[in-house]
């Protein structure tokens, strides 16, 4: 299945994936970065701008979209002036382990980890995908695509 999309007044056709549909949503360096931040118990916005680098202007238009997309909500801590902490909604926090795995590849391949994370029994976080099936592990060599269609959804 394809669908069209129109970027800068061309209109391309593309391969209907929800992996497109995500980036769309979330796939920009900077909404990675704050949904990080947050992951690692940064809320204020100063706090997620001190530690993304982002500038102030493009980081407050990115957690806009984050908001309105339903990924994170704004909390109000204070009411003179008015100022918000940036959560996660469930959605936001469906993304924990999409993190995980791209800053697990980040370790592998482009330098030193600058952090581990420990599981609450003590061992050192390592993801693996495995069937939840037959808990067989899940690679690249044991999986095949098929359409949602042939499922029946």
């Amino acid at each position: 299945m394809s669908s069209e999309v129109k970027l800068t007044g061309v209109t391309f056709v593309t391969r209907d994936c929800s992996i497109a549909r995500a980036l769309d949503l979330i796939g920009e360096k900077w909404s990675l970065l704050a949904i990080r931040e947050v992951f690692l118990g940064s809320f204020k916005f100063n706090e997620i701008q001190d530690n993304t680098g982002a500038p102030r202007d493009v980081l407050s238009d990115r957690l806009r979209k984050l908001v309105e997309s339903g990924v994170m909500q704004r909390m109000p801590y204070q009411e003179h002036p008015q100022r918000f902490d940036y959560r996660l909604t469930p959605m936001g926090a469906d993304l924990f382990g999409a993190i995980t795995v791209l800053r697990e590849w980040g370790d592998r391949h482009c330098g030193e980890p600058p952090r581990t994370f420990q599981h609450k029994c003590g061992a050192v976080v390592a993801t693996k995908l495995v069937c939840r099936a037959c808990d067989e592990e899940v690679t690249e060599r044991n999986v095949r695509p098929i359409d949602s269609v042939t499922l029946g959804a």
